[in-house]
């Protein structure tokens, strides 16, 4: 029996159309670090999104499934791009402008892009790699930098501005199979190359609808929404379509990321939502600690990318800023779990649940593999590797042109579950808490020591502004914890004192015997902790190492 509902394909180009219709008045407010941010309806990012539709079409010849890259900051032309490309039948290949230039050479090469557009600022990124770029055949520059950079390059250039001019402002958007690609991103390539996830239309709009639930972002078309999380990473968390969904507003830093700049666009436009990894708000809480500015608008931040340390939860509860765990990764889209505590709690109550990752929505299963390969049961204490399977959850990495699609070993399961590599426990309702990455899992004595565990401990001591710790091997007992610590200026904390404190909170045969100040943690391309870098420079003896 078949059912009597009508088969309308759910793509980003009714995403886009409902955007610029029912929520034309919204908004997109751009930072430009002068005196008035650039300011455009979802209605005129709509129409500009279709001009640029109609140029790549028939000024760029992009008239199938092409790749057209980006390498952009989030603005409104990049959120114009995330609906002409996938829209059209293109498909939007989003640059992390933070990675290696090898591996951003590989990853285009990989992806065989057509046509980039690129944020006149990030030219002197870009210029050097263009001659090991041989599929691009046209440069798009948008906003001021020095073209001269780009004067000989073999790929036509082009200016945004004038390439949409004058272009029609209707487009016969093609009936689209939702499940063709829409949109791709690729791993940041921290063990072996970066692997291309692609996403379809049906997984951004199921994804979309996600977001906006109010058991997880729960945006409206009341509010405003800060973008800190870039563009380039993972769709930024599906917020770009998400607000097309709803019409909440969206407030873009651009490349204005410092704390400071971050500090004035929450005091003059008030958004009331926003999203980052956790080191973005560590640099604001410091910003605002010694130039106090007003963030009393922000009623919830979503925080991912890395375990939020309570500290810093507790240190933005008494500035009024409410911070919400949520969990994810390329290959999730990113929207895995979100830490919303269960209703009728008192505030002391929900502490132990907002500490956790979240609960998982209904578009995402998960269950806990042990290392024997069983399943392991939702009781809170029994830890295994989490796996995810759903209707945003990748099944398999881009396979390169001419290439078939492919599943390692490593990442899937033979039943088709996607492997994290994250270790933790779930509780009986549902509540995801990670212990660690599998890889940054200290083995000590045939006993796991919980590396973020210790970090967080570390980061709760008032002297202490950062705290990263790694395996390191050790003789007796296979592996031990090396602490590396950034004090904050002014501290006169020791080895000693900082042992001492982590004993209040640690049991003692986890307390670290190595320790190491450093002037900053390494970060990856999308702010988490490095800690490959951590684990090299100990074995190449950078590291200024006191045993204790």
């Amino acid at each position: 029996m078949l059912s009597t509902m009508q088969d309308v394909p759910l793509t980003v180009t009714r995403i886009l159309q409902h955007g610029m219709t029912i929520h034309g008045k919204s908004q997109i407010t751009t930072w430009t670090g002068e005196a008035e941010p650039q300011r455009r309806t979802f209605a005129e990012a709509g129409r500009r999104a279709t001009q640029l539709a109609n140029a790549l079409r028939d000024e760029l010849g992009i008239d199938g499934d092409q790749r057209v890259a980006t390498l952009m900051w989030n603005n409104a032309e990049h959120v114009e791009a995330y609906f002409a490309i996938p829209s059209m039948g293109a498909v939007l290949h989003t640059l992390n402008l933070r990675l290696p230039a090898e591996q951003l050479v590989w990853i285009v090469n990989h992806a065989a892009d057509r046509v980039v557009i690129v944020n006149g600022s990030l030219l002197p990124l870009l210029a050097p790699l263009l001659p090991h770029l041989p599929t691009i055949e046209h440069i798009v520059v948008s906003g001021p930098g020095d073209r001269s950079l780009i004067a000989d390059a073999e790929a036509q250039v082009h200016e945004y501005e004038e390439l949409i001019a004058g272009r029609p402002t209707t487009y016969d958007w093609p009936e689209l199979d939702e499940r063709s690609a829409a949109a791709m991103c690729y791993t940041s390539g921290t063990t072996g190359d970066p692997k291309g996830v692609v996403y379809s239309h049906r997984s951004i709009y199921l994804h979309s609808m996600q977001v906006n639930m109010s058991e997880s972002m729960g945006l409206t078309d009341k509010d405003t929404t800060l973008v800190v999380v870039p563009q380039f990473h993972v769709n930024a968390w599906g917020l770009p379509h998400a607000t097309f969904m709803t019409g909440i507003n969206m407030l873009m830093p651009d490349r204005f990321l410092q704390p400071a700049p971050l500090a004035e666009m929450i005091e003059r436009e008030r958004p009331e939502h926003a999203a980052a990894v956790p080191t973005i708000w560590q640099g604001l809480l410091a910003e605002v600690t010694a130039n106090p500015r007003d963030l009393s608008s922000m009623q919830q931040v979503t925080i991912g990318g890395a375990a939020c340390p309570p500290s810093l939860m507790e240190a933005y509860d008494k500035l009024g800023v409410r911070l919400f765990h949520a969990w994810g990764m390329t290959e999730t889209s990113p929207l895995g779990t979100m830490a919303h505590p269960p209703a009728g709690l008192t505030t002391e109550e929900e502490w132990p649940y907002r500490l956790t990752q979240g609960r998982f929505p209904a578009g995402v299963e998960a269950r806990l593999v042990g290392p024997g390969g069983e399943h392991l049961p939702w009781d809170g204490e029994s830890a295994g590797e989490l796996e995810v399977r759903g209707t945003w959850i990748a099944g398999a990495y881009y396979g390169g042109a001419g290439g078939e699609n492919f599943r390692p070993e490593d990442k899937f399961s033979e039943d088709g579950w996607l492997k994290t590599g994250d270790v933790g426990v779930i509780s009986r309702d549902g509540y995801l808490t990670l212990t660690d990455r599998a890889k940054d899992v200290i083995k000590s004595g045939g006993e796991w020591i919980s590396s973020v565990e210790l970090e967080n401990a570390l980061m709760a001591h008032p002297e202490v502004a950062e705290a990263a710790v790694v395996a390191v091997p050790d003789e007796k007992w296979g592996e031990r914890p090396l602490a590396t610590v950034v004090l904050k200026e002014g501290s006169t904390a020791d080895y000693e004192t900082l042992r001492t404190f982590l004993g209040e909170k640690i049991a003692k045969w986890q307390l670290p015997e190595r320790w190491a100040v450093v002037p900053a943690v390494p970060k990856t391309s999308v702010g988490k902790f490095d800690k490959k870098v951590i684990r090299r420079q100990y074995a190449d003896g950078e590291l200024d190492v006191t045993e204790l």
